[in-house]
């Protein structure tokens, strides 16, 4: 749910609910609030409408008495002048706080309130027959009708409620409604604060404790949350942030260990031929070199070594070149025939002194053309067939295939030799720097390890990709693939 539509949610619970809950908790208590005027007060009939008119309520206050008394004055009015039964009249009054007073001629013939009280009712007379309202420091509510005496003389029946009593019963109903109100508000509002705490402040304080924890170097945590709102989707960024963070982190902690194990193979690398040269100068030094060949022999050997350095040099400055992107290729269209071709009769006067023969064999069209860097090309065919030669077996001859295939958006080129193999375990890292198939890392076969990274970084700059095939005892095809070129047709 979006974050919007939410807030939209929360405000209404806020603004709506409440009045409604409002709006039950008064028929509520409006419901027994009558309920209890009823008994309290004797009413005949009790409506919503009291609760708010203190004069419906004094004017329906001891229904039952009233009522009564007019049927007695109707039927029986000289038992109106009977003072016992008007006595217990104004004793069943006095329980809602109202009294009786009966005049007779204009002059009062009983007052149910005695004393000052009853010398302040004396000019007490309402304009309405009905229900009248009596203003001053004590004012009442008055309820009073006439009739007629047995001997003909007018009689007038006032029954007076303060009103007082009626402010208090609206007071406790509002006291009672106000408190209700109160709860209700306090309710609605903490519940509709635990929903935003929950769908807003808690991704927040997550948010803060990732943010923390990457602060302090830590990404081995997750900030995963269930909304689909706008938080959750930054929530959502934040975990990718992580991910992403996490992977260079990763990415860079092993190319620095890389760069250590290269430096490291590097250096027992060049100690190697280094220590060889050392020795032969302090055989020359010392005079074990006595003979002019083995002075021819000393010499040569040194050569040789300070050789094997200057390749070893050469590459790992080729390959930082490489791992860098700093690399100045030119690219140029060539005939995949004609380049191929050359490649070949260079390698085969190599292979042919080293006793080993070369197969070749071309199975594209004599036209087809490729982009690629001439020199750099060349190097990586070099670096594979170098590769094959230096582990060929002794034991049988060597022999090397190339072999160029056609497919119809790329060429593909696979030398094959009939070497020792590799063993499928290690199949997957001969592409990595300084890989070695030999653990001791013996470099009396020559080499800095760094031949097939070198071939692999060039073909992939070329667009193209590298990989091996081998079973051990048997030999290893290397094999690259790299997109013909086509020329655009203009049509007009």
């Amino acid at each position: 749910m979006r974050l919007a539509t939410r807030m939209k949610i929360t405000y209404g619970m806020v603004f709506l609910v409440p009045i409604l809950l409002i709006i039950l908790s008064f028929w509520g208590i409006g419901r027994i609030e009558l309920r209890a005027l009823r008994q309290k007060y004797d009413m005949e009939e009790a409506s919503v409408e009291m609760l708010f008119n203190p004069f419906e309520i004094l004017g329906n206050i001891s229904a039952s008495v009233v009522n009564e008394l007019v049927t007695v004055a109707e039927d029986s009015p000289e038992r109106l002048e009977d003072m016992s039964y008007l006595e217990t009249m104004d004793a069943r009054l006095e329980k809602y706080s109202s009294f009786l007073v009966l005049r007779k001629d204009g002059k009062i013939y009983y007052s149910g309130q005695d004393g000052e009280d009853g010398e302040n009712i004396e000019g007490m007379v309402g304009e309405s027959l009905t229900d009248s309202y009596i203003s001053g420091d004590f004012p009442y509510h008055l309820r009073q009708f006439n009739f007629f005496f047995s001997d003909g003389s007018k009689g007038l029946v006032q029954i007076f409620t303060p009103v007082e009593e009626a402010v208090r019963q609206v007071e406790r109903l509002v006291l009672k409604i106000s408190v209700c109100a109160l709860i209700i508000l306090l309710l609605v509002s903490a519940i509709a604060f635990i929903c935003l705490y929950q769908s807003i402040v808690q991704p927040l304080e997550k948010l803060k404790r990732a943010a923390v924890n990457i602060k302090d170097g830590n990404l081995d945590f997750n900030v995963i949350t269930d909304t689909e709102d706008e938080i959750g989707e930054v929530c959502t960024a934040f975990e990718e942030m992580r991910i992403k963070l996490k992977d260079q982190i990763e990415v860079s902690m092993q190319y620095e260990k890389d760069n250590k194990e290269l430096i490291s193979n590097i250096s027992h690398d060049l100690k190697t031929p280094i220590t060889a040269i050392k020795g032969y100068v302090e055989g020359i030094r010392d005079g074990v070199a006595d003979t002019p060949e083995k002075m021819d022999k000393y010499i040569r050997t040194i050569y040789n070594k300070a050789t094997d350095m200057d390749r070893l040099i050469d590459e790992l400055f080729l390959f930082s070149k490489l791992d860098s992107n700093s690399m100045n290729y030119s690219f140029a269209k060539l005939n995949l025939k004609d380049y191929f071709e050359d490649c070949v009769d260079e390698i085969s006067l190599d292979l042919e002194s080293r006793g080993i023969s070369l197969t070749y064999y071309n199975h594209v069209p004599e036209n087809t053309i490729i982009i690629a860097d001439p020199e750099q090309l060349k190097r990586v065919i070099n670096n594979i067939v170098g590769n094959s030669v230096k582990y060929m077996e002794a034991e049988r001859p060597g022999h090397i295939g190339i072999f160029i295939k056609d497919e119809p958006e790329f060429v593909q080129i696979e030398i094959q030799d009939n070497g020792k193999g590799i063993a499928k375990k290690e199949l997957p890292h001969i592409f990595e720097r300084c890989y070695r198939t030999d653990a001791s890392r013996n470099s009396s076969k020559g080499g800095s390890g760094l031949g097939l990274s070198i071939a692999k970084k060039i073909i992939e700059e070329h667009g193209g990709k590298i990989w091996a095939n081998s079973v051990e005892g048997e030999g290893t095809t290397m094999s690259f693939v790299l997109r013909k070129y086509k020329e655009s047709v203009a049509y007009e």
